[in-house]
Formats: C-alpha cells, structure tokens, sequence
C-alpha cells in the first residue's frame, strides 16, 4: 500500500487524515506522564 491507500498510515499523512492506523495522539507508555501529575498536584 502506497501515499494513495486512504487506509495505510502513509496515505492518512499524504491526505492529512487521522483514524485508527493515524491516531492524533501518539499513544506513549513510557512514564513520563506521572511525574508530571504528581508536580502538577502539588502546587
């Protein structure tokens, strides 16, 4: 599948499109978001 695929990740980027195979958010599962809550909580 090609940048003209409406349903390949590439063809969401070249369209400018979002979806399941092109979510908005990257979805991290790194951690990094819980240090900032507890700051965030303690202010």
């Amino acid at each position: 599948m090609g940048k003209g695929d409406k349903k390949s990740r590439k063809g969401k980027i070249t369209k400018g499109t979002y979806g399941n195979r092109r979510p908005r958010k990257a979805n991290k599962t790194t951690g990094q978001s819980a240090p900032k809550e507890t700051a965030a909580a303690s202010k």
